[in-house]
């Protein structure tokens, strides 16, 4: 993952979404277009999803410390979760009381809807500009992990890009919504249309804060690492000369690209003390040689027949379990 590559992303949404945020506010002010005021404000929280996202890029980059051991990789995910929050707060709830206080409250007349298309047109082609920059951002991760771009955007570990991508698709939908509003508003010379594009527009950006949010706490909680690296991992480890089995195999995300392993092994009995020492070192050495993305290994020698052991592996994954 190039960290290069997600600053210029974050900092090119930023930018767009300040430029096109003043653009939407004027626009909605000399129209009366509910819709525009409602996209006006989404600009507003996606300008400051970027600080956020920003904060995250920069605090996860310090190194670890006595307090912070493992470093300061989630605090990307902390950062990204209030993004998200931000996004729903300042974005949905005033988009949907702006069309809801439209729809309901009297009737307005539409003046110079002309202004708004304009507008609308500039916010969509430096939109795409934002957009293109993000879908290529995520799109090497993907080809970089592997991945297909929908398997990435459901197991990958960086937040940042794709909270960019998402915000990025939802602008440019809430864009055609707000031109159906003015547009229908002009045709109809009903105010309704312009409240309920600006509600729908409230209720994409709600689902967009709950997709990340949902993700980004998932991350945030602990989880474990992509389905292939586990298998990857249990793999290796099973294939070590020293290894009679593997009892149990336990991952953790604790940063973009960083992978903390924690494996329960049953060694050979033949084997000494000292041997056994330089099983562990070596191991360990030879996971994070061939999984760059693998920080921490923890081997504990355990026998696979005991009793307790096994009844714990068990509860966390089923019968399935090894």
């Amino acid at each position: 993952m190039s960290e290069g590559g997600s600053t210029l992303t974050v900092v090119l949404a930023g930018a767009v979404n300040l430029a096109i945020g003043v653009l939407k506010l004027i626009a909605g002010l000399v129209t009366g277009s509910a819709a525009m005021l409602a996209e006006a404000g989404h600009s507003v929280a996606d300008t400051f999803t970027e600080l956020l996202l920003l904060t995250a890029l920069r605090t996860s980059r310090r190194p670890a410390d006595r307090r912070h051991p493992f470093g300061y990789g989630k605090a990307r995910y902390f950062w990204s979760l209030l993004a998200a929050v931000s996004f729903f707060v300042s974005g949905a709830v005033f988009a949907m009381y702006e069309g809801f206080s439209t729809v309901f409250g009297e009737a307005e007349e539409q003046s110079s809807p002309h202004v708004a298309y304009i507008v609308l047109a500039i916010a969509f082609a430096l939109e795409s500009v934002s957009w293109a920059q993000a879908s290529r951002q995520v799109r090497r991760e993907a080809a970089a992990e592997g991945r297909t771009l929908a398997e990435h955007l459901r197991h990958g570990d960086d937040p940042t890009s794709k909270t960019v991508l998402y915000e990025d698709t939802a602008a440019l939908i809430g864009l055609l919504l707000a031109f159906a509003g003015v547009g229908l508003h002009q045709l109809t010379g009903s105010s309704v249309w312009d409240g309920v594009a600006s509600v729908a527009i409230g209720v994409l950006l709600a689902c967009v804060a709950f997709l990340l949010g949902r993700a980004n706490a998932g991350l945030l909680i602990g989880r474990q690492a992509s389905p292939e690296l586990v298998r990857a991992v249990h793999a290796e480890l099973a294939a070590a000369p020293e290894v009679d089995a593997v009892v149990d195999l336990q991952t953790m995300l604790i940063g973009a690209d960083r992978v903390l392993v924690c494996a329960r092994v049953d060694f050979d009995d033949e084997i000494g003390v000292a041997a056994l020492e330089r099983a562990c070192v070596r191991i360990a050495a030879d996971l994070r040689t061939a999984h760059p993305d693998v920080a921490e290994v923890f081997i504990e020698p355990v026998p696979r027949a005991d009793e307790d052991l096994r009844a714990a592996v068990l509860a966390r994954y089923g019968k399935t379990a090894r």
